[in-house]
C-alpha cells in the first residue's frame, strides 16, 4: 500500500499561512493578524474542507497546531470533525518531549519529513494541516503528494509565507479546475519535477 500525503493550509493572496485560525495561534514576529480566514467564509470550499476531513485516514500536525487542536476538538466529538479526529490516528511532529493527551495520537521521532514519508506505507489518505514552520520542512523535502490551498481575497503584507524566500526551487502541476463559492478558492497541486527556463520568443526569431 502506498498512500498519498495531502498538505492543506489557507493562504492569503500574498501567500501567508500564519495564524489563520485566531489571534492566539501563531503570534511569533509580532504578527497582528491572526484570525483574518474567519471574516472570508465560503459555503462551497467549506463544504470541501468537510468532505476532506471525513475522507482522511491519518492526521499529522505540528507542534503549535497539534496543541490548538489536542485542547478544542476532544471537547467536540459531537462535531463530525471533531468524531472524525476521534477515530483516526494522529501524529504530531516534534523535537521536545510532549504529553500526548489526545487519545491515539503519536510522536514522530528524527528526522520530521522522513517520518511523514513513511506514513504511506501505513495509510491511504493522509493529511498534514497548520503549523507553517512544519509545513515548510516538508515542502522542502517533497514529502507531500498534494499540496491543497484555499486563498482568501486578503492581502496582509507580512507573516509566515507558504514558500518564503529561500525556498525550494520546485515546479507544481494543477490537478482540477479551481474550485469556489464566489469568495475562496481552492487550488490543488501535486509536485512536477525541477524547475526549467527558457524564452518567450517566437519561434524562429533570433
Amino acid at each position: 500500500m502506498i498512500g498519498r500525503i495531502t498538505i492543506d493550509l489557507f493562504t492569503t493572496l500574498d501567500g501567508v499561512a500564519q495564524a489563520p485560525g485566531g489571534p492566539e495561534e501563531d503570534p511569533s514576529g509580532g504578527f497582528p493578524y491572526g484570525g483574518w480566514q474567519a471574516p472570508l467564509p465560503d459555503d462551497v470550499v467549506g463544504r470541501a474542507v468537510g468532505e476532506g476531513i471525513a475522507a482522511m485516514d491519518a492526521l499529522v500536525l505540528g507542534r503549535r497546531t497539534y496543541d490548538i487542536f489536542a485542547d478544542y476538538w476532544p471537547k467536540h466529538v459531537d462535531n463530525p470533525i471533531g468524531r472524525r479526529f476521534a477515530e483516526i490516528p494522529k501524529y504530531v511532529a516534534s523535537r521536545s518531549p510532549l504529553q500526548l493527551t489526545w487519545q491515539g495520537t503519536t510522536q514522530l521521532a528524527g528526522d520530521a519529513p522522513a517520518a511523514v514519508a513513511r506514513l504511506r506505507e501505513k495509510h491511504d489518505d493522509i493529511h498534514v494541516i497548520g503549523s507553517i514552520d512544519f509545513v515548510q520542512s516538508l515542502l522542502a523535502a517533497g514529502a507531500y503528494d498534494q499540496l491543497r490551498l484555499w486563498v482568501h481575497p486578503i492581502v496582509l503584507g507580512q507573516g509566515k509565507k507558504v514558500f518564503p524566500d529561500g525556498a525550494v526551487p520546485a515546479r507544481l502541476r494543477l490537478l482540477e479546475p479551481p474550485i469556489t463559492g464566489g469568495t475562496v478558492v481552492q487550488l490543488r497541486y501535486a509536485p512536477d519535477g525541477d524547475v526549467e527556463t527558457g524564452s518567450m520568443e517566437p519561434p524562429g526569431e533570433d
